[in-house]
């Protein structure tokens, strides 16, 4: 159930991409937006009440909450045309959230890809936060590093995980580079973003 959670988060972080750069239509996007986050506000409850409920089952389905109520803060603010500022301070409490399950990944699950992935949720999260509420327009940016994440840290490793291919320790090695290699793709387009054309702010 995780799995197709995280798929479903995939496809609608692809779609939020594609909706900062002007590729698909605002309320089209809202809407799914609303359908993944009701998904992954009532799978968790169930798979709560459903299991042993100790801290660490806690603390894993804690994360989906996450995913889901952002999905429909997003799809509520976007078809009901409000102002962002709220979604973007919850955003911003949700980085630092995320940065304790790098904090834990690391320490208690020696899972180091986990944690880079955790970074980088982070760091979308934080952009959010930026994207909400400053006067900055860093729509291009955002909705390209939205793009690249929904494929390299929801899209794929879910459809590995369902194919069982995900527990291979090859795969796990390789996955690290991939992820390695999308920070400094981010970094590179942050460069030209706040660098190369600091006045246009424009990523072509």
């Amino acid at each position: 159930m995780d799995q197709i959670g995280l798929l479903l988060s995939g496809a609608a972080l692809f779609l939020n991409g594609l909706m900062l750069l002007g590729k698909a239509d605002e309320k089209n996007v809202g809407v799914f937006n609303l359908f993944v986050g009701a998904f992954q506000v009532i799978v968790p409850f169930y798979l709560i009440i459903t299991s042993d409920q100790s801290n660490w089952i806690l603390y894993e389905r804690t994360a989906i909450f996450l995913f889901g109520l952002t999905y429909l803060y997003v799809g509520v603010t976007v078809l009901k045309g409000m102002q962002g500022t709220g979604l973007g301070y919850y955003s911003l409490w949700v980085s630092i959230i995320a940065l304790v399950y790098v904090t834990v990944s690391l320490v208690h699950y020696h899972d180091v890809v986990n944690a880079i992935t955790w970074i980088l949720w982070s760091f979308l999260w934080f952009l959010f936060y930026v994207l909400n509420t400053s006067k900055k327009d860093v729509s291009a940016y955002v909705g390209k590093v939205a793009i690249v994440q929904s494929w390299v840290t929801l899209t794929i490793p879910a459809l590995f995980s369902l194919t069982g291919v995900w527990g291979n320790k090859d795969m796990y090695n390789m996955w690290g580079i991939v992820l390695v290699a999308s920070i400094i793709y981010f970094v590179y387009l942050g460069y030209r973003l706040f660098f190369s054309q600091p006045q246009k702010m424009i990523l072509k």
